[in-house]
């Protein structure tokens, strides 16, 4: 299913939204003009590795490089899919968030549901030496939090239907279940031969950090 809009507009213009996307966009162009060798350290010097965090909190607990991981991969981006998804559902959910929240503590909200994400992906795997980057886990905290604050909204869906596409107005609370119902089983039980790279945890630690804060901020 593919979001294309909501049907709650905007009370204000939703700066923060809009920065935060036109700020993972430029730092994807930035990416994208750098040699293979210079991407690969800029992914795994500024990704998020818990096989790093766990070994410099045994090894060198004095340490605090690898904590800023915990912010830095979330504006980092693997693909172009990966980087449109995460903003597109970001532009959808995230002006209306911004709305409710207000713009300095939904800055501070994207930013926690980043850290929660890694750290749930951290607890699922705490020793992957793969670097996991995107914006998911942050954009999933956006979700939970509309999940919540907005369940009866209507979302206007691309539904694939066999080898065709239609449409669908869909209340949040059907389109954001499914989402967080596919996140989990996927993480649970993934698909023989799926890509593990994927942070799943990632997208339900965030989701539900997102839940948590809006129903202790309605």
């Amino acid at each position: 299913m593919i979001p294309l809009k909501d049907n709650i507009r905007s009370k204000s213009f939703p700066l923060v939204t809009i920065t935060l996307i036109i700020f993972n966009v430029l730092i994807y162009i930035y990416q994208s003009t750098l040699t293979t060798e210079n991407l690969h350290f800029l992914v795994t010097s500024l990704g998020f590795i818990p096989q790093r965090i766990v070994l410099e909190e045994i090894i060198n607990n004095s340490s605090i490089y690898p904590l800023i991981t915990f912010l830095t991969s979330a504006f980092l981006h693997g693909n172009f899919i990966h980087l449109a998804s995460n903003m597109l559902y970001l532009w959808i959910f995230g002006d209306n968030i911004e709305d409710k929240l207000g713009k300095f503590w939904f800055i501070v909200f994207y930013l926690l549901a980043a850290i929660i994400g890694n750290i749930a992906h951290l607890m699922s795997e705490p020793t992957s030496a793969l670097p996991a980057i995107g914006a998911s886990g942050a954009v999933a905290g956006v979700l939970g939090a509309y999940f919540i604050y907005y369940p009866y909204s209507k979302v206007l869906t691309l539904v694939p239907i066999g080898i065709f596409f239609t449409i669908f107005h869909i209340p949040a609370v059907i389109f954001l279940g499914v989402w967080i119902l596919l996140q989990s089983i996927n993480a649970i039980a993934p698909l023989a031969g799926e890509a593990v790279s994927i942070a799943w945890w990632a997208h339900i630690g965030g989701f539900l950090l997102g839940v948590v804060y809006a129903i202790g901020n309605r």
